[in-house]
C-alpha cells in the first residue's frame, strides 16, 4: 500500500565534504512517497498530494524526515558489556569482550541478546548495522534470524579466531574458518535483506594460516564484504609487530594475505603509516570511524579533515560495545567532538552524511540505503527537533535547519526518534 509520508526532508545529491553544503537537499514542506518497500518520489508536499490524491498521507509535521541512520561497524556480542569501566582494547578483550563472547555458544543467549540489540538500535533509529558475531555459527544464525524477522537489511560475519592469543573456548581453526564462514555465506548471503561479511577478527588473533584461507575464500566470494580491525591502540600496533615481524606494517599483515581491496572495511585505523594511508587509498578501502569507542577506551583521534581531503571512503560507527553508546546521534556528537580536536569542526550536514549515506558508500550500499531518492528502499527515520526542552530553546533560536539540527546532535538521545520506518513499515515512534 502507498503512504505519503510530509514533513522536512533531507537527503544528499553529493558528499558534503568535497561539494559543500549544496550537496544536501532541503524541502522544508516536503513529501516522500513510498510504496512496495521503494521510495518512488520525494519532492514538495503540495505538488504530491496533488498528484496523488488517493495515497494516505502521514503527517510529520515539522519533523524531519531522514534517511535511516547506518552503523558500519558494531559488534551486537557485546550488548551487554557496554559501558563497562576502565579498561584499554587489549584488557578490555580479555576481562570483558571474551568472557562475554564465551556465552554465545548457547544459541538460545545469541538469540536473547541480538533481539535485545535491534530493540535497542531501532529505539535509536538505526535502520542498518554490520556487526562482528562470536566464533560460533550459532551467534550468526540468531543475528539473522532476528534481523529476518524485522525485515532489517543487515551484513554480518562469524568472527574468526584461531591464535592462542584468544582464550581456548573461542578459537576456531584455519580450515573451521574457511568451512563455518562458506556455510554461512551459503545459507545467508544474499537471502531476503541479509549479506555476510567474511570476518578475521584482527591480525593478534588470527595466524598467518587463517588469514591465507579467508583471502582464499574472500577471492571465491567476492561480492561479499570482508570487515576487520586495523591500527586501533598503539600498544595494539607494537603486538602486531611483535606477532608478524617481517612485514612492513599492520596493513601488510591483511594486504600479503589478500584482504586488502575494493569491498575490504577496516575498523578504527588511527595510527596508521603513510604507506598504508597510501595503499587504502589506491585500493579503495573503507575507513569507519568509531569516536565514542576511541575515547572511551582511549584509542586516540581520527583524522577525518585529514583522511577525506585526501580522499578515503569513510563511514561511522557507534562500534557497540567498546563504544559507549547505541545512539548514531550521539556517535556524530563525538565525531564532531574528535574534530574539534584535530582542529576540523564538522558541519552538521557532514555528520548527518557520515552516519546515513558516507556509511552507506563505505558499505557499497549506497545504491540502496543511505539517501532519500526514488528507487531508494524506504529505511527512514524521522527526527523531533524539540525532543527535549534543553533541545527546544536552542532550535527555537535556529535561522535555517542546520543551526536546527545541531542541537539534536550534540544532545539528542532515543526521545529525538519520532517514528522508524523499515521498507516502508512503521516499527517504531
Amino acid at each position: 500500500m502507498a503512504q505519503l509520508l510530509t514533513g522536512q526532508v533531507l537527503s544528499f545529491a553529493a558528499d558534503p565534504f568535497a561539494e559543500g553544503i549544496a550537496a544536501a537537499r532541503i524541502e522544508t514542506d516536503g513529501a516522500v512517497l513510498v510504496e512496495g518497500g521503494v521510495i518512488r518520489a520525494v519532492g514538495p508536499a503540495a505538488r504530491l498530494r496533488a498528484a496523488h490524491p488517493q495515497v494516505p498521507v502521514i503527517s510529520h509535521g515539522r519533523n524531519l524526515i531522514s534517511a535511516g541512520f547506518i552503523d558500519a561497524h558494531v559488534h551486537y556480542p557485546q550488548t551487554a558489556i557496554i559501558a563497562s569501566w576502565g579498561k584499554r582494547l587489549i584488557d578490555w578483550l580479555n576481562l570483558y569482550t571474551f568472557p562475554e563472547e564465551m556465552r554465545f555458544a548457547d544459541p538460545a543467549y545469541a538469540a536473547a541478546i541480538a533481539s535485545r540489540y535491534f530493540d535497542l538500535t531501532l529505539a535509536n533509529g538505526t535502520t542498518t548495522v554490520c556487526s562482528y558475531c562470536t566464533i560460533h555459527p550459532a551467534s550468526v544464525d540468531a543475528f539473522f534470524e532476528q534481523a529476518q524477522a524485522r525485515g532489517l537489511r543487515v551484513l554480518a560475519g562469524k568472527t574468526c579466531m584461531d591464535r592462542d592469543t584468544a582464550p581456548e573456548g573461542l578459537r576456531d581453526t584455519a580450515r573451521s574458518a574457511h568451512d563455518d564462514s562458506a556455510r554461512l555465506i551459503a545459507k545467508w548471503h544474499q537471502l531476503d535483506r541479509l549479506s555476510y561479511v567474511i570476518t578475521p577478527r584482527f591480525s593478534p588473533t588470527s595466524t598467518p594460516e587463517q588469514l591465507e584461507a579467508l583471502g582464499a575464500l574472500w577471492a571465491a566470494n567476492p561480492d561479499c564484504l570482508m570487515q576487520t580491525h586495523l591500527s586501533e591502540q598503539t600498544d595494539e600496533i607494537a603486538w602486531v609487530k611483535g606477532l608478524y615481524p617481517t612485514d612492513r606494517d599492520y596493513l601488510d599483515t591483511y594486504e600479503r594475505f589478500g584482504l586488502v581491496g575494493p569491498g575490504a572495511v577496516f575498523g578504527h585505523a588511527i595510527w596508521l603509516e603513510d604507506r598504508e594511508r597510501a595503499k587504502l587509498l589506491d585500493m579503495d578501502c573503507s575507513l569507519i570511524h568509531c569516536p565514542t569507542s576511541n575515547t572511551f577506551i582511549g584509542s586516540g583521534l581520527f583524522d577525518m579533515g585529514g583522511l577525506k581531503a585526501a580522499g578515503h571512503r569513510i563511514g561511522l560507527a557507534t562500534d557497540t560495545g567498546g563504544g559507549s553508546s547505541f545512539s548514531m546521534l550521539r556517535t556524530m556528537a563525538a565525531a564532531y567532538e574528535v574534530g574539534q580536536l584535530k582542529g576540523r569542526a564538522l558541519h552538521p550536514a557532514e555528520l548527518w552524511w557520515l552516519a546515513t549515506q558516507g556509511s552507506a558508500q563505505s558499505l557499497r550500499m549506497d545504491d540502496r540505503i543511505g539517501t532519500i531518492a526514488p528507487g531508494m528502499e524506504a529505511d527512514l527515520v524521522v527526527i523531533d527537533l524539540e525532543s527535549t526542552p534543553a533541545i527546544a530553546q536552542a532550535t527555537s533560536r535556529a535561522e535555517d535547519l542546520w543551526q536546527a539540527l545541531f542541537p539534536t546532535i550534540m544532545m539528542g538521545d532515543d526521545r529525538a526518534i519520532a517514528a522508524t520506518y523499515i521498507a516502508g513499515r512503521r516499527v517504531g515512534g
